[in-house]
């Protein structure tokens, strides 16, 4: 492209002026010295004919039109002015000029260029397609000036929203034959904007590190440079202004406030110090809880019944939403439609409480005409409308709408998702219209391993979280290493029927053929079940399990009591199990603490060859002290695993503690041992704590660095049939470790650094001083 090729638009716009007021300046500057100006009469024209110049594309009619003069009519210099300016402001025109000659008015213009192609240049942020999507200049169209500087205005505000404040978009044409041109745009992207620094004034109960975890923007910093790198986008301030609200709301603070946000660029505008100017105010507790209602022959004794909070608790609108819900359940299971639940607050600012009395008044009488679904273009229709409680002809309840639209967002699908009521057909209708945009929902990843026991292998694994569209969740995962080969399936359909009632089926099959092992193993399973809710924090899965085990390949120097569990050769077990699940991570009265509670049975003996009962256990709670600075969980868990009719388990059933379970020891380190071959049995029977605090380092926080300690305690015992052998630590027999902890945020994954230190031990156990993985939360 050559200089000589380029027109700015902004040139262009230059000559248009000049056209419209260069003639009056051109007369002021050509007046001779010490003229007088003379009254000027008002001058009008009355053309019998109009005649176009210039036009080729453009209908006589249609600028006609625009000019708005009609043949015989008498007009004003005025009004001739208001007609060049009509056919200037067209856009259709590069030029326009307008001359009485007697009794004929020659209009001349000169047509805008048709644009020939619009191109990109300079762009690899976005590519040319989405910025085509942006544009509103099309090739074919005429070419406006006005509307390439808008379409340049819209490209730069996407790369801003991408947090590059620096981008400059230069719309430019190239002059080609037969009165066209290319229009391009030049673009500069420029560099991402750092979050240099999130600080905030006015917090006196929360620290700054602690609100920065609130927050969606991340602060950037020396090491985030190789980790990860976030950038300011100024649309996301303000969902971080709602975040810190709901964050000081539900912890009693209901006078919070955002006063002002203060972006400053830097002199480079490659960084921004962003502070938040907050008012934290006092912090509420639920005074007096009551209900009342008007409405003649309700009674109030079912509602107050099912109120859980309880005054001097910390004010939180999570728990007036639950009890909102629970007291209208009420209403529905006593046949009353239309009962709206109110909370009335009376505020007392001497003791620092809030009054809350639900009151219970009688709705309009409205219903749901329909519910409208657009922007779904891969997920079906009844997914989303499976998050509505509500179908059409149901009364119309606005707050089980806001939760509605609340389980469409949780589900993940959508990037994006709009739920609002409007007016219906009449009156007493209205339409739900819900409108989403989808996001991608599946991954597919291959790799390829190696090590000296089990070979080099192929991994492949597919998920999907939106299968077919149908909300499903599927998953495969095979490994081929020669040593080591597995192939997993599993699927979920988490609305069965299409009601609240989750089904998964699991397929596994796992074949171990190694040189250095003492024996070798093939397993396969198949495991359908069922889960449903049972309460408001409980839900129950039952299942069905049919496993296959062989264990062969064992080497002569194994244990005697692998020796002869090998002699069984393969068998199948056949179960039915449940497991009862208790968690008020979201729906307890605390929002800074958290309990899940399991309990759940396998029963062997429905077929198959042996019969048994296992039995498992855990509890974990949680909770944040110290103003939310420090975090403290502690875990209980156990199991057991009971052969019945003279059957015994097997070394591929018993329980190995690795360090998933007890830090500190190698996976099969602890637990009953054959006393001559050293070789680890596992065991029936296990129980275990384990007492966890993490905390900051005094570290910049944009490091992603905490630290944090723990204590665990357990024990792995009975081995069951021993066939003669000698078993050590076929007791129980307490260990007990410390340890230390460094948490460490990076772009694989949250990672975890573990020391250990064994306090209790037993002699021939095998301790694992180190230990690296992926860091979890309950």
């Amino acid at each position: 492209m050559t200089e000589q090729g380029r027109v700015t638009q902004r040139g262009t716009a230059r000559r248009k002026r000049m056209t419209a007021a260069g003639v009056a300046a051109l007369l002021a500057l050509s007046a001779p010295a010490g003229f007088v100006p003379q009254p000027v009469v008002a001058q009008s024209y009355s053309f019998s004919s109009v005649v176009i110049e210039g036009n080729r594309r453009v209908e006589d009619g249609t600028v006609l039109s625009y000019a708005g003069i009609s043949r015989g009519q008498r007009v004003s210099g005025a009004e001739l002015n208001d007609a060049y300016q009509n056919l200037v402001q067209s856009g259709l025109f590069e030029s326009v000029e307008l001359t009485p000659r007697g009794n004929t008015l020659v209009i001349e213009v000169v047509e805008q260029p048709t644009i020939n192609i619009v191109n990109f240049e300079g762009n690899s942020r976005l590519n040319d397609e989405e910025l085509a999507a942006l544009v509103q200049s099309r090739s074919r169209r005429a070419y406006s000036p006005a509307q390439a500087e808008r379409d340049a205005a819209a490209v730069t505000e996407a790369y801003i929203q991408q947090g590059r404040l620096s981008a400059i978009v230069s719309p430019k044409i190239i002059r080609r034959s037969d009165n066209r041109v290319d229009l391009v745009f030049e673009v500069f992207e420029g560099g991402n904007v750092e979050i240099e620094r999130l600080s905030f004034v006015g917090n006196r109960v929360y620290s700054d590190r602690r609100l920065r975890r609130v927050l969606e923007t991340k602060q950037a910093g020396l090491l985030r440079l190789l980790v990860q790198r976030d950038t300011y986008v100024s649309d996301r301030i303000e969902f971080d202004k709602q975040l810190l609200r709901d964050f000081y709301q539900s912890r009693g603070y209901v006078d919070f406030r955002t006063n002002s946000v203060s972006a400053e660029v830097t002199r480079e505008r490659d960084g921004v110090f962003v502070t938040f100017n907050v008012v934290e105010g006092q912090q509420f507790k639920f005074g007096r809880i009551s209900a009342s209602t008007d409405i003649e022959g309700l009674d109030t004794l079912p509602f107050r019944e099912e109120i859980r909070v309880r005054p001097g608790v910390v004010y939180s609108p999570l728990q007036i939403e639950n009890t909102i819900e629970r007291l209208e359940r009420v209403a529905l299971a006593q046949g009353q439609d239309f009962i709206r639940v109110e909370p009335q607050v009376t505020r007392n600012d001497r003791d620092l409480t809030l009054d809350v009395d639900f009151r219970l008044t009688r709705g309009p009488r409205v219903f749901v005409e329909r519910i409208d679904i657009e922007g779904n273009t891969t997920t079906l229709d009844r997914v989303i409308r499976q998050q509505f409680r509500v179908v059409e002809g149901d009364p119309f309840n606005p707050r089980e709408i806001r939760a509605s639209a609340e389980r469409i967002r949780a589900l993940g699908f959508f990037s994006n998702a709009d739920v609002n009521a409007r007016e219906g057909s009449t009156a007493d209708q209205v339409v739900i219209d819900v409108d989403v945009t989808e996001q991608p929902t599946g991954s597919l990843s291959f790799g390829a391993n190696f090590s000296t026991s089990d070979g080099f292998g192929i991994v492949a694994s597919l998920s999907e979280r939106n299968f077919l569209g149908r909300g499903q969740l599927l998953n495969f995962s095979i490994s081929t290493a020669e040593g080591n080969q597995r192939l997993a399936f599993s699927f979920a359909e988490p609305a069965f029927l299409g009601r609240d009632l989750r089904f998964g089926i699991g397929l596994s099959y796992r074949q171990t053929d190694n040189d250095d092992a003492l024996y070798d193993t093939t397993r396969a399973s198949i495991q359908p079940s069922f889960t449903f809710p049972v309460s408001e924090n409980g839900r129950l899965q039952v299942r069905y399990t049919a496993a296959y085990s062989d264990l062969f390949g064992v080497d002569e120097d194994a244990s005697v009591i692998i020796r002869n569990e090998a002699r069984d050769g393969a068998r199948w077990d056949s179960s039915l199990g449940y497991t009862y699940s208790y968690d008020t991570r979201r729906t307890g009265l605390n929002p800074n603490a958290g309990v899940l509670l399991r309990f759940g049975q396998n029963l062997g003996g429905l077929g198959g060859d042996t019969r048994f009962i296992e039995t498992t256990a855990s509890a974990t709670a949680q909770t944040t002290v110290m103003n939310e600075e420090v975090t403290v969980s502690a875990t209980i868990e156990g199991g057991a695993l009971n052969y019945i009719d003279g059957d015994n388990s097997r070394v591929t059933d018993r329980y190995f503690m690795g360090p998933s379970v007890m830090r500190g020891f190698e996976p099969g380190g602890i637990g009953p041992r054959d006393a001559d071959t050293d070789d680890a049995l596992g065991g029936n029977l296990y129980a275990v704590a384990r007492f966890e605090v993490q905390f900051p380092l005094g570290l910049p926080e944009e490091y992603g660095i905490a630290g944090g300690a723990f204590y665990d305690m357990g024990s792995l015992w009975d081995v069951g049939e021993t066939y003669t052998a000698d078993v050590l630590y076929d007791d129980f027999s307490l260990r007990q470790v410390v340890g230390l902890s460094l948490f460490w945020e990076t772009p694989i994954g949250p990672l975890r650094f573990n020391w250990t230190e064994a306090l209790a031990k037993e002699d021939e156990d095998e301790e694992q001083n180190f230990d690296l993985t992926i860091s979890t939360q309950f």
